[in-house]
């Protein structure tokens, strides 16, 4: 007899030991299962998503007509927005530095009171996109932003309609 052992060496191509946990790591720390990452991975990707289409969906809008913003006047509320429409002839008005006038869409009208001094472009019977927010009828702006560019109009051709249904 030899004092040689034919047993297998240990952890070599032995069964677990009764009794053993499977999913138990070297040194009995837990294994997490992998749908719990699976699951964590899908939440924050839903998270991301939800939050990049609702930050998107403010930002794509980069101004309201005449006639939505009269549409949605009350969900709209005293926020500043961009209002477009077209500067209708004749009641451009200066005085004290304000500069009033009236924008028009296709069906309603707007009165702006503007606290600046608009562009030098900035006339009767052009589109305009003026920054600022409801007070009662009226719409106080901040900024007078004048499109000028012949790509707009081929752009917009609805919106920049004048009063009397010409465009420019």
């Amino acid at each position: 007899m030899s004092d040689v052992s034919t047993a297998p060496a240990p952890g070599r191509g032995t069964a677990p030991a009764r009794g053993a946990h499977p999913t138990l790591a070297p040194f009995g720390r837990a294994r997490r299962p992998r749908w719990r990452l699976v699951v964590v991975g899908a939440v924050l990707v839903g998270a991301f998503a939800f939050l990049l289409v609702k930050g998107l969906g403010g930002s794509l809008n980069y101004f309201e007509t005449v006639d939505q913003a009269i549409a949605q006047k009350a969900t709209l509320g005293t926020r500043t927005f961009r209002l477009e429409g077209v500067v209708v002839p004749g009641t451009v008005h200066r005085a004290h530095g304000d500069v009033d006038f009236v924008v028009s869409g296709t069906k309603h009208r707007i009165p702006v009171v503007n606290s600046t001094n608009p562009p030098q472009l900035f006339q009767p019977d052009i589109p305009v996109v003026v920054v600022g927010h409801f007070a009662g009828t009226t719409f106080f702006s901040s900024q007078v932003i004048v499109d000028h560019s012949s790509t707009y109009i081929e752009q917009y051709p609805s919106r920049v309609k004048a009063p009397n249904g010409t465009t420019r």
